[in-house]
């Protein structure tokens, strides 16, 4: 009996190589003429997985070869190759834009990544997010490497069963069978880091994936050196229970800056993309102690100005909290003896209430405070964030609280459909998505009713098809009888109203709304003249009992005999399966319950193919809504009965009638109307193309001048602004206001504020007049007082308001440290 050899001794096939190149990088993935490629390899399995790695290393030789000695295969793969290479040459926006920034790298760290099925290491909005920024980033050419965890197991996959219950499996991600290879260093040597934590020592194996231009480089702990619980850490995707998450959030932290600097990178700029990653401000502060000799403190400050912390929580209990006791029994030694401050300091980073034993550690308050920029992901959810993170900046009004916005996009040619890019090539010229312009999309307003209509119609068609087919596999693995594989073959119609809806089954997403009164909304799905149907999709979290028995209750209402033809719930939501619903559905429905949706980017994707939003108007939809453009729901989420009254009603009285009203040609121009204006207006402006420009000119390139500025001379500046802060903190509280006396007079109220200076210098305060609703007005300083330390500081504003609308206040000042964010101090006069 012949034995097994190693694979060194195998003969690959030519052109297997090539097809490795292409394979490994992820790139493929949102290329529409690469799919024709493993397609052609083996087409069952490209369908069921969307994994060219795989097709490509469960292929025999034979076919390989078989496939190279044929022309047509040989010049789809050069035109590949052909492809990839002009695109990896020609020059970028970032080059164009940004030749001489002083930004040579962005780290992005982030627990989820969802870029292709063939890495899939997501488990639904904060992935999709993170991996549509990394192909953005490649196509921008943006210098962004990200950092994340490779997981044995990921995101749990679902079946439902014959009752209409939700079950969980959790598949193992192998790594022959990922695009992702082991990282070595320049002997080949596997690099592997360490983590610290009580007892042994947990070491992190490192890994790579390619996203054309942008690297992703992701750390395991099932290394064979460490102890079987430590091998487990990475097992699951927010698996286990505090103690797990805080491992997780450990090896991305600071095992994912030790990676970076193990592999010689050092980035001006980390991105922390959620709290998961706030202990990477720690690790970042302590390289930056060991560098240069400096304190804790002084490290902060310096490397805090290059750190960006984007919070997509839209409720402070959202946040990841740990106990107390457990963050310092894991990272008490760690503070002692490498960062050099007391158990106490450290937890207090985490706290709203320093000192407050009670309190457990934030990693959003740890993130803010080793931050030097921080925002939500829409304008709505930046202002809830205002309100969420007000108790660290206590007495300053909510509005001046220091979260911005910067609206989350999708990176448009993944979602888009081959038979999109054949429409907006025709109106806007070759690969649109390639030109980084709001305006990019503007030329599709030129497209006819009729192409519109024709290429709405393809799209809905190919759907069905799809639903179908997948629909019969689903209640086929639940043990379903003929008659019902029967009637899988045969539901949905071509030419009907399709509405899309796939979420996150739990309570605050309301994915149940539509059911409220379901008698109504079967009459709407039975309608024998303007017939609506709907394909719904979504996963309730394993341990949200609440959100499984919102998925079973909309399985028992698919399965009921006269709606089973128009209704469909499809198992097992992933990137795939999202991917062709966006493509193919005529309106996209969201109702969540206000302002529970941070952003919410499931709708953007259905913008590039042509299908309407009908929403909530929360998230992105609160700004993006104008009625040109799609539908939106009005009531505040307060009352569902209410609500869901609104939702029928809207689609019995516009939806469905702006659908099937027709023209004397049969084309329904009132609804083409809204998707000319929706592909034309929206899509470019909720792509990730944007959302990374704004990034990149607003944070990223701010961030990296500032940290220069305050790593100079081994963080003299940072050294500087520490003690400034100190001298502040030491005087804040003996600081007073004297008299506040105004008169007005020709228009205007004339303010004249006494302030009693202690012994602080007033070069380090900043005295406003405020109002509420409006921007403080910087008061000047005038006469010295006689007898004491202070001054007399006047400001003139216009009498279009009382005067007692008006309050005095004092603020630290320091041209180069952020006020409220790095000192949020406050004293008012009354």
């Amino acid at each position: 009996m012949k034995l097994p050899e190693p694979a060194t001794h195998i003969s690959l096939p030519d052109g297997f190589d090539v097809l490795a190149d292409l394979a490994f990088d992820l790139r493929s993935s949102w290329n529409q003429q690469a799919e024709e490629i493993w397609r052609e390899i083996d087409q069952e399995l490209w369908r069921d997985t969307g994994n060219a790695w795989l097709v490509l290393q469960t292929a025999s030789h034979d076919r390989i070869r078989e496939l190279w000695g044929t022309p047509r295969f040989r010049a789809l793969v050069e035109a590949l190759r052909e492809d990839r290479r002009s695109s990896l040459a020609e020059k970028t926006w970032f080059q164009s834009e940004h030749a001489a920034a002083r930004l040579g790298a962005v780290a992005f760290f982030s627990l989820e990544f969802a870029l292709s099925e063939a890495l899939a290491l997501y488990s639904g909005g904060l992935g999709n997010v993170a991996g549509d920024y990394l192909k953005a980033a490649s196509d921008l050419g943006v210098p962004l490497v990200g950092v994340g965890l490779l997981y044995q197991q990921g995101y749990f996959r679902q079946v439902i069963d014959a009752e209409g219950r939700q079950r969980e499996f959790y598949p193992f991600n192998r790594a022959g069978q990922m695009p992702v290879a082991p990282v070595r260093d320049a002997t080949g040597r596997w690099v592997r880091v360490r983590v610290p934590r009580p007892g042994p020592p947990t070491w992190l194996r490192a890994w790579g994936a390619r996203v054309g231009r942008v690297a992703l480089y992701l750390l395991d702990s099932d290394d064979p050196s460490n102890t079987p619980a430590d091998r487990g850490i990475t097992a699951q995707l927010y698996g286990g229970g505090d103690e797990v998450r805080l491992l997780q959030e450990m090896a991305l932290g600071i095992g994912g800056w030790r990676l970076l600097r193990a592999l010689g990178l050092r980035p001006e700029v980390c991105h922390l993309n959620e709290g998961h990653a706030a202990l990477v401000t720690l690790e970042r502060a302590r390289d930056f102690t060991q560098e240069t000799g400096r304190s804790f403190a002084t490290a902060l400050a310096a490397t805090r100005a290059g750190n960006v912390f984007t919070t997509h929580t839209p409720v402070e209990s959202g946040f990841d909290r740990f106990p107390s006791e457990l963050f310092a029994a894991y990272l008490g030694a760690y503070a002692r003896d490498e960062l050099h401050i007391t158990t106490g300091e450290l937890l207090d980073l985490g706290r709203a209430r320093p000192g407050d034993d009670r309190e457990p550690v934030s990693m959003a308050w740890l993130a803010t405070r080793g931050s030097g920029a921080v925002n939500a992901v829409s304008r709505r959810h930046g202002e809830v964030s205002r309100r969420i993170f007000q108790p660290l900046f206590p007495r300053w009004p909510e509005v001046q609280v220091p979260v911005a916005h910067v609206t989350n996009g999708v990176h448009v040619p993944s979602w888009s459909s081959a038979v999109a890019d054949g429409l907006w090539s025709k109106a806007c010229g070759p690969a649109p998505w390639a030109r980084p312009t709001d305006e990019a999309g503007r030329p599709i307003a030129r497209s006819s009713d009729a192409e519109l209509w024709a290429f709405r119609a393809q799209s809905r068609s190919v759907l069905v098809d799809l639903v179908r087919r997948r629909l019969e596999l689903q209640l086929a693995a639940a043990g379903m009888g003929e008659e019902a594989l029967e009637a899988a073959r045969r539901v949905l119609d071509p030419d009907t109203l399709t509405i899309g809806m796939a979420r996150r089954f739990t309570a605050y997403k309301r994915p149940c709304l539509l059911l409220h009164d379901a008698e109504r909304f079967a009459r709407l799905l039975t309608d024998g003249r303007r017939p609506v149907q709907i394909v719904v999709a979504g996963k309730a979290h394993p341990r949200d009992e609440e959100g499984k028995g919102l998925v079973q209750r909309w399985i028992r209402f698919v399965r009921r005999g006269d709606v089973r033809h128009g209704a469909v719930f499809l198992a097992d939501y992933d990137l795939r399966l999202a991917e062709r619903l966006v493509q193919g559905v005529d309106l996209w429905l969201n109702t969540p319950r206000s302002p529970w949706e941070a952003c919410g980017t499931s709708g953007m994707k259905v913008l590039v193919n042509g299908g309407v939003n009908l929403s909530s108007l929360d998230g992105w939809w609160a700004e993006a809504y104008r009625p040109e453009v799609g539908w939106a729901l009005e009531g505040d989420g307060r009352d569902d009965a209410r609500d869901a009254a609104e939702l029928y009603g809207r689609l019995e009285r516009e939806v469905v009638p702006a659908f099937y009203e027709r023209d004397l040609s049969g084309l329904p121009t009132g609804w083409l109307a809204r998707v000319r204006a929706s592909m034309a207006s929206l899509t470019s402006a909720y792509s990730a193309s944007r959302t990374l420009r704004d990034y990149t000119n607003g944070y990223y390139l701010p961030a990296a001048e500032a940290f220069a500025r305050r790593s100079a001379e081994k963080g003299a500046l940072a050294e500087r602004i520490v003690a400034w802060e100190r001298a502040v903190r030491a005087h804040w509280s003996a600081l007073r206001f004297g008299d506040v006396r105004v008169t007005t007079d020709h228009g205007q109220h004339h303010f004249a504020v006494t302030v009693y200076l202690d012994d602080m210098s007033p070069d380090d305060i900043a005295v406003e007049l405020h109002a509420e609703g409006e921007r403080p007005t910087l008061m000047r300083r005038d006469t010295p007082l006689v007898g004491a330390h202070g001054h007399v500081y006047v400001a003139d504003v216009p009498d279009a308001r009382p005067a007692a609308h008006f309050a005095a206040r004092i603020v630290p000042r320091h041209a180069e440290a952020g006020v409220p964010l790095e000192l949020p101090l406050v004293a008012w006069s009354r």
